[in-house]
């Protein structure tokens, strides 16, 4: 295609041109977006970061995506990115040459990789991957034609991504300062109300000492009017600085979640299997505490040290011996809890570790309900239960008293700023001239009004500190799960390539953390593209293993395991597992519709895809006969479908991303026979064009394997189709000639009794 049908309208190609990564015709919209994607991984390219289309989502009911869906999409891939609108005399002063995602009013994209000041023009390239890549030059007529100054901005990420930062105390002050348009306004309005604080003690000072004394109704009235604009000034500004407050906590609540919750994803699948999921969720939940630390207790007391910064000097100015007496009080305090520190950071760890456990009991419990139910072990559940609630209100009476100890001493020397200060003021007023003294009666109830808003903060400020204790073991408990190491860059970074579904394993050996022996020693086989592998073995010979290995789950093995001829270890984990498709023994299905579950991976996909996996799986039948079909709504748990009618949809879910290379691990375990006939019988056309592991405990489902791998305590024995191995492997020999049993006529045993129904 030449290079002057990119521009005036860039989704205009040739007839017939079709798409790069599809081969096929697309209509305009189609093709408009699929260049703004073109665009994004061009400029993503650039910077050393490979996307994969598949794994844009837009917001619902967008057909082109936008700029704030590119942005979102790049940011999840570890790049800077930003949208934003430039004008024409902007790009000459561009001194970078990365570049530039020009998003066009038809909904296609270009890329502007340089300009040319002289000249007045820029250079723009198409983006697709087949244009011949010649940059075009463009004027500003012409481009205002098509571009109405929506860009995307792309760069690496500076310092490091900061979700990828450990979580800290640090980390977090950096997300406070993020928001520094917000401070800076709560900051003005804060030193605003900080000053008119001042103001209404004067004027009562004034109205005491001059008006009272000279009977002045005049400067009587204008001081009430002066009251009253303040104070109208003052709750103007009051609502502004908690909506701004607002604005402020909802955007870090919102940054902190949406962290959490990434960083979650982010951890390996192998840190859920060592973990309990109840002290997993009750140290995520410590979350919500630090979220209240930062949006209530340290913005409030930060906004008050502007207020103790304004009128501090002002309390020096009026009575240096009362306002030194306020200030030794709060540091009295200040020094009382820091005294208390150390048993209240002993009683709290106490608290935290006696909560976890039970919280791990009751999330343990209600996950297991089915198995506590048709144990009856209801009973020993509750006593459980019991001994850790226990356990936690003891904790928490313990750190109680610590607190109460710590607040009873406090509140006397609280009192004294409140009432002492006023009767040691009084005493000065009535026994010292006022030239002595340096206060007067009026002055004396100016002191009190502002003592009472600078001793607030200075005693907030104390608690502060012991505030931060608690939220130190909040952050620390948050820290233990995030700052587990993360498949993050595995995730973004590696090659992507094409994968036909060779297989090799060349002296692979691989031993669980913490375990004695190896769970695979120097295994090695090779399949090529296509094969349907079965694996077979007794439990623990480390059949699972391997497809654990194959899904990137264990990545810490020796030797060498290649896809394709890549290695395993230098694919990217996310186009690794998007090229796999796993079905398990026990698979989860999300609350939604049949349909959402099985297109949970490809969210794009239509309803006719959706009837093929699900065809394929031999789940059609079954789905036909549910009340609303694919729109059946699966309740949590899958309650409202069998067993067997769930492995189904686990089948059809993995087929339904057409995956190069398909785990089946005693998937069809929980089938029922007719059931485990029908995707059986479908094996064949299931692993047509693709290769296909299956492990399975039922040799039986295994014979038309092209080739099957027998292993023993994680060593290979032998690799063969189904009747070379009758005959030369021992090990499988035994295992067919236990299953197959029944097909034996029975020697040597005592006739059974015939059952019979008991009558009445």
């Amino acid at each position: 295609m030449g290079a002057e049908l990119v521009l005036p309208t860039p989704h205009m190609a040739q007839p017939g041109a079709g798409n790069a990564r599809t081969g096929g015709a697309l209509d305009p919209a189609m093709e408009a977006a699929s260049i703004r994607l073109d665009a994004a991984m061009a400029a993503a390219r650039f910077h050393g970061a490979e996307l994969d289309p598949r794994d844009f989502h837009g917001a619902p009911g967008e057909t082109v995506p936008r700029a704030a869906s590119l942005v979102r999409w790049l940011r999840e891939s570890g790049l800077w990115a930003k949208e934003a609108r430039l004008r024409w005399r902007q790009f000459f002063q561009v001194r970078s040459d990365a570049p530039i995602v020009l998003l066009f009013k038809d909904g296609s994209a270009s890329l502007l990789v340089g300009h040319d000041a002289a000249q007045a023009v820029v250079f723009l390239k198409d983006p697709r991957p087949s244009a011949d890549g010649t940059p075009v030059a463009v004027d500003e007529l012409r481009l205002s034609q098509m571009w109405n100054g929506e860009v995307v901005l792309v760069r690496r990420a500076r310092g490091g991504a900061t979700d990828d930062e450990p979580f800290s105390f640090g980390w977090l002050t950096r997300l406070v300062l993020r928001e520094r348009r917000n401070l800076r306004e709560v900051i003005v309005a804060s030193l605003t109300m900080s000053v008119l604080q001042i103001l209404p003690p004067f004027l009562v000072m004034i109205a005491i000492d001059q008006v009272l004394t000279h009977h002045s109704m005049s400067t009587l009235a204008l001081i009430g009017l002066i009251l009253a604009l303040t104070a109208g000034y003052e709750t103007f500004l009051g609502y502004a600085r908690r909506e701004i407050v607002e604005v402020l906590s909802a955007r870090l609540d919102a940054r902190l979640n949406l962290h959490v919750f990434r960083r979650l994803l982010a951890l390996p699948i192998d840190y859920f299997e060592r973990t309990p999921t109840g002290e997993t969720t009750h140290r995520i939940s410590q979350i919500f505490k630090i979220r209240e630390f930062l949006t209530g207790k340290l913005v409030s007391t930060f906004l008050d040290i502007f207020t103790l910064v304004v009128l501090l000097p002002f309390l020096f100015w009026m009575s240096p011996t009362l306002a030194w007496m306020v200030l030794a009080a709060a540091v009295v305090v200040t020094l009382m809890i820091m005294a208390f520190m150390p048993a209240m950071r002993r009683v709290w760890s106490k608290l935290i570790e006696a909560e976890t456990k039970k919280w791990t009991v009751l999330v343990e419990t209600v996950h297991g309900i089915r198995t506590v139910k048709s144990l009856a072990v209801e009973n020993a559940r509750n006593d459980e239960w019991d001994e850790r609630v226990a356990e936690a209100g003891h904790a928490r009476l313990e750190s109680g008293r610590v607190s109460n100890w710590a607040q009873t001493l406090i509140t006397p020397i609280e009192r004294f700023i409140d009432r002492g200060v006023l009767l040691i003021g009084a005493y000065l007023v009535l026994t010292m001239p006022a030239g002595l003294s340096g206060i007067s009666a009026g002055s004396l109830i100016a002191f009190m009004l502002l003592g009472t808003r600078v001793a607030a903060p200075l005693i907030g400020l104390a608690k502060l500190i012991q505030d931060l204790e608690d939220v130190r073991s909040s952050v620390a408990q948050v820290a233990a799960v995030l700052n587990n190491p993360t498949e993050t860059a595995a995730m973004r970074r590696g090659l992507r390539p094409r994968l036909d579904g060779a297989l090799r394993f060349d002296e692979v050996t691989f031993r669980y953390a913490g375990a004695k022996n190896t769970a695979l020693e120097r295994i090695s086989f090779d399949v090529p593209a296509g094969t349907m592998l079965g694996l077979v073995g007794r439990s623990g010979s480390g059949k699972s293993t391997i497809t654990r290995l194959l899904q990137g789950i264990s990545r810490d093995y020796s030797g060498s395991l290649k896809i394709d001829g890549a290695d395993l270890r230098e694919i990217n984990l996310t186009h690794l597992r998007r090229s796999l498709g796993v079905v398990l023994q026990d698979n989860f299905l999300f609350r939604g519709t049949v349909r959402e579950n099985i297109i949970a991976g490809r969210p794009g996909l239509t309803l006719e895809d959706v009837v093929r996996a699900a065809r394929l799986a031999g789940a059609e039948e079954f789905i036909e006969r549910l009340p609303f079909g694919y729109e059946t709504y699966i309740e949590e748990g899958s309650t409202n479908i069998s067993g067997g009618q769930r492995q189904r949809l686990a089948i059809a879910r993995a087929l339904i991303t057409d995956p190069r290379i398909l785990v089946l691990d005693e998937a069809t375990s929980a089938l029922d026979p007719e059931s485990e006939a029908l995707v059986n019988a479908n094996l064949l056309r299931i692993g047509k064009g693709r290769t296909m592991i299956i492990v399975s405990h039922r040799l039986s489902s295994l014979v038309e394997c092209d080739q099957i791998l027998v292993l023993d305590k994680g060593h290979a024995i032998d690799i063969g189709p189904h009747p070379d191995l009758v005959e030369r492997c021992a090990i499988y020999r035994q295992l067919w000639q236990q299953q197959n049993r029944h097909m034996e006529a029975p020697t040597g045993r005592q006739p059974m009794l015939r059952p019979v129904l008991a009558r009445e």
